[in-house]
């Protein structure tokens, strides 16, 4: 069958992929300052001949034939994802694509230092390159795919999601978000907490953070936990790294960073292992692969049942005692609001505008009507109006963020999209396993992980993601069930 001929061509694509996620992952953990030049060619080299295969002139044939031939529904699924690969890889010249990976490494490390030294003007010339090779690159993707400039990019981290359907969803979130966020805050100003006091043991908080990850069901004979300058996860869905950062004055960011992380890699370790190497054995774009996470960290983990269940961990972890370890502040603690700077640690009620900043910001540089220059007062002005706060500085300013340093502009929306996602997941998942939340409260996430299994992990990208959310909550998705869960859980 030429199905297999070009089955069998991309499973190779695949394994380049892995090596590609693991040497960035040793980017980011354990590689010397004076690896990077060297590093920056490897990537360079690797991305050039994926980017070859996926533009071998047989696949056109290969594509053509294999429609006629007699396929079940996964494999017709996956040759539709294959056809969309291709398209994708052809439109863009190899030359170009090795040109991007450079320069996007090269943006990469100068960020790592220059935030460290709170420097922008250090920054802006790699920073500069890389939103001007992005702008080539929506160019092409735009004239060859029929969509705007935005579009062309927010379509290759989540499929079929179009910025008229974002800015609908984020004006609704807007509309109601400012309020809320202030009223919860005075609500929780009036009901008090109290504090806990470090130093909290960097190693302290990565023994626990192991144990979480194994409460969850992380299986750590396919991946680790390491530390990185920002939480990710990297590697391979067989073999799957994640990172957190620390910090012995807060155990609480390292800890959901640990969970947020994890809930990814729940998603990968869970893809079906018959479709690994083909794109329908892929995740289902990047909202939903957010999704995964912000329903282990936010809806799961900072409930009620969990914390319930944690206490006496965290305790024990940290020699907790007296009111500040007891659950009912811990819950407070963990599900505290604030108007903060940085966008990784924020509370799910604020989180989304620091979304719709950054969305904001990267349409305007995509378009020209802003010049990276202009980009720390953009930013300041745009966090004074959201949410009622001004960074002191660029490094928790515009540069607190990996993502356009490595090319990433049309990324920031998944981040929303996924918290909604997650919402309606969770609802969805207690609403049919009765089993699920004492199971949470005993430490016993088995009922849960098996929902997503079923309903998401196991599904891949078997459906778009609007049928993949009508077919495990009953409907597409829609603001009001992610707005119910803020007004129940800080207002009810």
């Amino acid at each position: 069958m030429t199905y297999s001929t070009l089955t069998n061509h991309f499973n190779r694509i695949s394994h380049i992929e892995s090596a590609l996620g693991v040497l960035h992952w040793d980017m980011s953990t354990m590689m010397p300052q004076g690896g990077a030049a060297g590093r920056g060619d490897q990537l360079a080299t690797l991305n050039g001949i994926a980017h070859g295969m996926r533009t071998d002139e047989r696949i056109a044939d290969w594509l053509s034939a294999a429609d006629g031939e007699q396929l079940d529904d996964w494999q017709r699924a996956n040759l539709n994802e294959l056809n969309r690969e291709y398209a994708n890889a052809t439109v863009l010249p190899a030359q170009f694509v090795e040109a991007f990976s450079r320069a996007c490494t090269q943006c990469e490390t100068v960020w790592r230092k220059a935030r460290g030294a709170n420097d922008f003007a250090s920054l802006a010339p790699a920073l500069n390159e890389v939103v001007k090779l992005v702008r080539e690159k929506a160019q092409i993707l735009s004239e060859h795919h029929g969509l705007s400039l935005y579009d062309s990019l927010l379509d290759q981290y989540d499929p079929g999601t179009r910025s008229a359907d974002v800015d609908v969803l984020f004006e609704e979130l807007e509309g109601f978000l400012p309020d809320l966020l202030g009223q919860v805050i005075e609500r929780q100003e009036r009901a008090g907490m109290v504090a806990l006091q470090g130093p909290f043991s960097v190693e302290s908080q990565r023994t626990l953070g192991l144990k979480i990850m194994e409460i969850l069901g992380f299986d750590f004979e396919h991946g680790r936990l390491d530390v990185s300058a920002h939480p990710f996860c990297g590697g391979s869905a067989d073999d799957v790294r994640i990172t957190t950062r620390y910090s012995v004055d807060d155990f609480t960011q390292s800890l959901m960073g640990v969970i947020h992380e994890t809930g990814h890699a729940l998603y990968e370790l869970g893809l079906p292992i018959q479709w690994r190497g083909q794109p329908v054995g892929k995740a289902r774009g990047m909202s939903m692969h957010e999704s995964q996470s912000l329903l282990m960290e936010m809806q799961a983990c900072r409930s009620r049942e969990f914390l319930q269940f944690v206490t006496p961990m965290l305790r024990d972890s940290f020699n907790g005692e007296g009111e500040a370890w007891t659950t009912e502040n811990l819950y407070r603690l963990y599900t505290r609001v604030e108007r903060g700077l940085i966008r990784v640690d924020a509370d799910e009620v604020s989180y989304p505008l620091h979304v719709i900043l950054r969305y904001r910001l990267e349409r305007a540089l995509l378009s020209g009507d802003l010049q990276v220059g202009d980009l720390p007062g953009a930013w300041r002005d745009g966090m004074r109006t959201l949410l009622g706060v001004e960074p002191p500085d660029d490094r928790d300013g515009c540069m607190q963020d990996i993502h356009w340093n490595m090319g990433a502009i049309g990324y920031f929306p998944t981040y929303t999209l996924g918290a909604m996602n997650a919402a309606q997941l969770f609802e969805a998942a207690v609403r049919s396993d009765a089993e699920i939340l004492p199971g949470i409260a005993g430490g016993d996430f088995k009922p849960l992980v098996a929902w997503l299994r079923e309903n998401v992990h196991g599904k891949a990208s078997r459906y778009s993601m609007s049928e993949l959310m009508t077919r495990a909550t009953g409907r597409p998705l829609e603001v009001s069930v992610f707005r119910e869960h803020l007004e129940r859980r800080y207002l009810g």
